[in-house]
């Protein structure tokens, strides 16, 4: 059930210095930085994998290549993780994320947005359902769904979630976005989590609610 780009446009990563390329075993996965040495993912990327399978890369436009590569020396997945509830996890590097313009950290919110505010999406993932990974990094900007109008399609939407699509479908986070950020300007509001296909009309993408889940963050990594 992961997520990547439906329906985005190209972006250059100075616009979005936070996203992270994160390769877990022969997987994909995005990540944001939330400081110079911890970044956000969601568990399911993770889960069943060692650090040693895992690589990060910063500061790049293209999927797998340039920026600077940073492997894992720890991470954490939240104790209650049962897919996709609880679908968080952080990483923390062995070596430090040098900041510049291409570079940087993300802010965490602390307050869920409102229904219908703009958020975006951004990641390498699938441009269709089971379809191929894009070369260049993609956003896509959609709104937040009321969390009832959200439970109606899927039934199982907790207070750790937090929906956003368009009205009529079209765009979404789709496979291989899992675990990149869903940003309000350059806070970050939801990790791409899950959702039936992607872009389907009356399917919003489900991420995990940052807002909700913001005290285990400073709890796990002190940030």
């Amino acid at each position: 059930m992961g997520s990547r780009i439906v329906g985005g446009t190209q972006v250059s990563i100075s616009q979005y210095p936070w996203q992270l390329y994160f390769t877990i075993g022969n997987y994909m996965c995005g990540a944001s930085i939330i400081s110079n040495t911890w970044a956000l993912s969601a568990a399911h990327c993770v889960d069943g994998f060692s650090t040693s399978q895992m690589l990060l890369r910063a500061g790049t436009s293209t999927r797998g290549s340039g920026g600077t590569t940073h492997n894992i020396a720890t991470g954490y997945i939240h104790k209650s993780y049962s897919d996709p509830d609880y679908d968080i996890a952080v990483v923390q590097v062995s070596n430090a994320f040098s900041f510049n313009s291409n570079v940087q950290a993300v802010g965490l919110t602390s307050s869920e947005p409102s229904a219908g505010t703009s958020v975006t999406t951004t990641g390498w993932g699938a441009t269709s359902y089971e379809g191929s990974a894009s070369n260049t990094l993609l956003a896509v900007t959609v709104q937040i769904v009321d969390r009832n109008t959200c439970n109606q399609a899927y039934g199982i939407i907790t207070s750790r979630m937090i929906c956003a699509g368009v009205n009529g479908g079209g765009k979404d986070a789709c496979q291989g976005d899992s675990g990149g950020p869903l940003v309000s300007g350059s806070t970050q509001v939801g990790i791409v989590s899950w959702g039936n296909e992607c872009a389907l009309a009356d399917y919003p993408g489900v991420y995990t609610n940052v807002a909700n889940l913001r005290s285990w963050i400073k709890d796990a990594t002190g940030v």
